[in-house]
């Protein structure tokens, strides 16, 4: 059965076209007999695919089988969404990007195409000048309003450089790891496990944070 309905695919269709500059690569990472919410990841996936006029591919993986291109892309957990444009951005969503992070999804999908951020250009000359890796993890729920803008923020600072890794988390599919970092409220953010806070700050001051994880 179909996740997206007639309705909603006319409005993503008319979100996308004429947005789709370069061909994004959709990497799913699955196990369909122990994830209880892969099916669902790839099923929206395909259903993308469908509606992208050619300039959506998808790519299936099973967790266990290709653990190599795993380990390559360092995905840890399922299922996994990685978004590769022109780049292998470090674009990723561990979790269905379901309710208000599905809106999210399709503004990365965007980014990753057009291979730029939207970030004003002050903040995006100081995340170039990032020289060390960072590994910035946004803990979110599907019915959190504000967590969209977190993960944005994280997303499009890995579009501007690649020694930035930003996953979107699904909370509730990941229990422990909400747990590791104490997630009780949403959107959490968590950089290099060293700086965390919660809710979506401005631009400006996500950085901070991130400068103080460095």
């Amino acid at each position: 059965m179909p996740l997206l309905g007639e309705k909603d695919r006319r409005a993503i269709r008319s979100r996308l076209e004429g947005n789709l500059v370069n061909p994004v690569t959709m990497r799913v990472f699955t196990q369909e007999f122990e994830c209880q919410y892969c099916a669902d990841l790839r099923s929206l996936a395909e259903e993308l695919v469908e509606i992208g006029d050619g300039k959506l591919r998808l790519e299936v993986y099973d967790f266990e089988r290709d653990a190599d291109k795993a380990s390559a892309w360092g995905v840890d957990k399922i299922p996994a969404l990685l978004l590769h444009g022109a780049r292998e951005y470090k674009v990723r969503y561990f979790g269905l990007p379901a309710g208000y992070e599905f809106a999210a999804l399709l503004d990365d999908i965007i980014d990753v195409s057009k291979g730029a951020s939207r970030l004003s250009p002050s903040v995006k000359a100081k995340v170039r000048e990032i020289s060390k890796p960072v590994h910035i993890q946004v803990f979110v729920t599907p019915t959190c309003p504000y967590c969209p803008r977190a993960v944005r923020t994280a997303h499009q600072m890995a579009i501007e450089n690649e020694l930035i890794t930003a996953d979107m988390v699904e909370a509730i599919e990941f229990p422990h790891l909400a747990n590791k970092y104490d997630v009780m409220a949403v959107p959490k953010v968590v950089i290099n496990d060293k700086v965390s806070f919660e809710g979506a700050l401005p631009d400006m001051h996500f950085l901070e944070h991130v400068l103080m994880a460095v």
